[in-house]
């Protein structure tokens, strides 16, 4: 190795020994293991240019298929019911689980505006049962589903399907709430029913006021002091 230049400090000539050494420490490791360092690297490079890409497919295929909804929506607004269940047809077959869901609630409505209710609740029944789908979708189908069939229903099935949406909590409590407890009556449970109701009329905002209304009305015909105190306490 050749000597410093004159005037060079014992801390340089130390420094520039030190960074030869590591660059041939790097050309030894390099023309060991160059080939698979390389091949990392682009297995690295593939794998994130994978996933972006399959964000990015993600998010063009959410919005193309919530253009195909909302072109199907504006089919059943202007009364072209058949080529608005043909449209939400294809909706309902892509992998979009709340799109498909969606699709298929929809399709149910129009079946019921054709007055055709047993093949509606089939479609509301299909939404409720898939668990894929995620749970406000399947919830409101098994509401749909039961608000369809509830005359034909015995009362302790309506009772058995919608119990857990009665919880205080439940976005649902409303409209569950009033089903079962219109089952319970059904029965003869005028207890659960007065008990029921004067939850729902308690509900304050989660439940329409009419509803509410209501269910104040029939918790005191079964003997259940159900005041609405969100009324009182908005009236002080």
């Amino acid at each position: 190795m050749a000597l410093p230049p004159s005037g060079t400090t014992d801390q340089t000539f130390l420094r520039e020994v030190d960074e030869e050494y590591r660059r041939e420490q790097a050309v030894q490791i390099f023309r060991r293991y160059g080939l698979w360092i390389i091949g990392a690297v682009v297995l690295a490079l593939i794998a994130l240019a994978g996933f972006l890409y399959w964000q990015h497919h993600n998010r063009m295929a959410a919005g193309t298929q919530g253009e195909h909804y909302d072109a199907a929506v504006r089919l059943a607004e202007e009364g072209q019911t058949d080529k608005a269940v043909a449209a939400l047809n294809t909706v309902a077959a892509d992998d979009d689980a709340g799109y498909a869901a969606m699709a298929k609630i929809a399709q149910g409505n129009l079946l019921l505006q054709k007055n055709n209710a047993k093949a509606a609740a089939a479609k509301f029944a299909e939404v409720a049962s898939e668990d894929d789908y995620p749970k406000p979708f399947r919830d409101f189908a098994l509401v749909r589903q039961t608000v369809t069939e509830f005359d034909t229903l015995k009362p302790e099935v309506v009772i058995q399907r919608l119990k857990p949406l009665t919880d205080p909590n439940s976005p649902w409590l409303g409209t569950a709430g009033e089903l079962v407890a219109s089952a319970y009556l059904k029965t003869g449970n005028r207890a659960e029913a007065g008990k029921l109701y004067g939850q729902i009329a308690q509900a304050g905002d989660k439940v329409p006021d009419s509803l509410r209304q209501r269910a104040v009305q029939l918790a005191g015909v079964l003997g259940v002091d159900a005041i609405d105190q969100s009324k009182e306490t908005k009236a002080r």
